[in-house]
């Protein structure tokens, strides 16, 4: 197969009334373009059906697809468009495609019907039950809650109220689960729909155009599909209250040559321990807590939140032992180990290590009237026109490393992009994402070295203004802000900080003092900024900010903490 540039992949007008229809087509194309060998049978009966349908049928389909659920009264399905719904659905019901008349549950029922629908139809329920002909939906739902899982036909249920809903048909959209299984083949995720092609077309959103070869997909086998659905499916369970315990045993195992599916299935875990963990089922945490931790994609958190859960339990030989042969931890575990280990130094009764020194980061303390934002507060009362004080929190340097980094950030690596929607590449936060690219990174890099940093900054602020990035706010990067920090942050400083993210995207992101403050030539010697971290009363430094306060101190980046209390004397606004 040939490179799709991207221009093939627009999307339809909005001023055609079946755009959403070539939208739909467009990613049936792609994915059996891309993905043929990971179709079965049904799926492919599927696609051949659905473009043997006439087009007010396709549409219909479509329609159904795009909405919440599988079941629809036709009264709902009235589209301009396509017409009679009735003349619509016949070719999809004999092609399969939806049910007629389905089996129909009571809780269905609570969801199709209107109130009062529902008080016509179980009006002899509610005398017997003795409520009120007023009685609400809620009312009744939880009057009728042990007969919701009966199972009756439409025709079935009208026998209780003759009339019910005539001249209507209730259907059931029957290739939900192949649709989903479509869309997660071309976006890479569930978390994408096909909103996505009607916001591009109204402008709400840009992307990075990027060329697609044959190797540039989301999934390589069925397995990795399959894996995936199943642990979604798992986690939608467990938010819809499922305990930890039941759905634990039906984690699947998904292939080991898949990091990104191996994480997932970690991130999962870690929510199963931690709902464990809740539930007082201490053992099935640690055995999920030790799941989610171990191996190549093993998180962090997930380690240092069983080494907290054995201390807590009184395990400490065990803990102290497992948190002493800790190999290479990155800064965030480092931190935490660091906190955990004289605690089961003590415990043990074991010599105690002197702590690392924590550098001196200078505070100041400021007494202000009391405001809705502290952060706006203190750069109202710093600020002076000399000398600006601007509310930049995690965006600045983000953005500046968006904006240095973004050939590196958007090159079309295997893996990377698989279609037109990516706001960032699909591997972003893997463990390989930096190695992968590190020889491009360095070379963005280099024009820190070389000083032609601001204009290749500022050349992608104007060239890609817009378009999605993970590291690019737009609405607050504004050409003033860009221009005054590129005069007054040395590249050194830069380079400091961006190799720091380099380290760990997801983490080091965040965590980025509130403040920055541009000094005028002479005032702090040679300094032309610093940045500052505010803290409201009862707030104090995070872990997160402490790594970045002791990495400043270590590069002579200038920072300081301003921790501020409200005047007594002046009363709420």
């Amino acid at each position: 197969m040939n490179s799709i540039p991207p221009a093939a992949a627009p999307t339809a007008a909005l001023d055609d009334p079946y755009y959403y229809l070539v939208n739909f087509r467009f990613v049936l194309r792609w994915v059996e373009a891309r993905h043929a060998a990971l179709l079965i049978d049904a799926e492919r009966d599927f696609l051949g059906t659905f473009a043997r349908l006439p087009q007010p049928a396709q549409a219909l389909l479509v329609r159904m697809v795009m909405r919440k659920g599988e079941l629809f009264r036709t009264a709902r399905l009235g589209y301009a468009e396509i017409g009679d719904p009735a003349a619509a659905l016949a070719p999809l019901v004999e092609a399969g495609l939806v049910e007629d008349d389905p089996a129909l549950s009571l809780a269905d029922l609570f969801r199709l019907l209107r109130l009062a629908e529902l008080r016509r139809l179980l009006a002899e329920e509610m005398a017997t039950l003795g409520l009120a002909a007023s009685a609400s939906k809620g009312v009744l739902q939880a009057a009728l809650a042990s007969q919701l899982a009966q199972v009756r036909r439409l025709s079935e249920w009208r026998s209780q109220a003759p009339g019910l809903l005539e001249g209507e048909q209730l259907v059931r959209l029957r290739i939900q689960a192949h649709c989903d299984r479509l869309r997660l083949m071309f976006f890479g995720n569930l978390r994408q729909d096909w909103a996505e092609f009607v916001l591009t077309e109204l402008g709400r959103q840009r992307f990075e155009p990027v060329t697609f070869g044959p190797e540039s997909r989301a999934f390589h086998h069925r397995c990795e599909v399959d894996g995936y659905l199943a642990l979604h499916r798992l986690r939608e369970r467990l938010e819809a209250g499922e305990v930890a315990a039941t759905l634990a045993s039906e984690v699947p195992a998904v292939p080991t040559d898949s990091s990104w599916l191996q994480s997932r299935r970690a991130r999962l875990c870690l929510h199963l321990a931690r709902q464990a963990e809740r539930d007082g089922e201490e053992v099935l945490a640690l055995t999920l807590y030790q799941q989610a931790g171990d191996g190549p994609s093993g998180l962090a958190e997930a380690r240092i939140r069983r080494l907290r859960l054995m201390e807590r339990r009184g395990d400490f030989a065990a803990a102290f032992a497992l948190a002493a042969s800790a190999e290479s931890p990155g800064e965030q575990e480092a931190q935490a180990l660091g906190r955990l280990l004289p605690r089961l130094r003590r415990r043990l009764g074991l010599a105690a290590q002197p702590p690392e020194p924590e550098p001196e980061t200078p505070r100041w303390r400021l007494e202000l009237p009391r405001a809705a934002c502290v952060e706006r507060a203190v750069c109202e009362h710093l600020g002076r026109p000399e000398a600006p004080v601007v509310y930049v929190e995690n965006l600045l340097l983000n953005g500046l490393f968006g904006l240095l980094c973004w050939p590196a950030l958007f090159a079309p690596l295997p893996g990377a992009f698989f279609h037109p929607f990516h706001a960032g590449p699909a591997d972003l936060y893997r463990d390989d994402f930096v190695s992968r690219r590190r020889a491009l990174f360095e070379t963005c890099l280099a024009h820190l070295d070389d000083g032609s940093h601001a204009q290749a900054i500022l050349a992608t602020w104007r060239d890609k203004q817009g378009i999605a990035s993970p590291f690019v706010h737009w609405e607050g990067l504004s050409a003033e802000l860009l221009e005054r920090a590129l005069a007054a942050i040395p590249a050194a400083h830069l380079r400091a900080c961006f190799e720091r993210f380099l380290g760990d995207l997801r983490v080091n992101r965040a965590g980025l003092p509130d403040l920055i403050q541009f000094l005028p030539p002479g005032e702090e010697g040679a300094l032309r900024y610093r940045f500052i971290e505010v803290k409201g009363p009862g707030d104090r430094l995070q872990d997160n900010q402490r790594r970045w306060l002791a990495h400043f101190h270590a590069h002579g980046i200038p920072v300081a903490v301003c921790h501020v209390v409200w005047s007594a004397a002046l009363p709420a606004p």
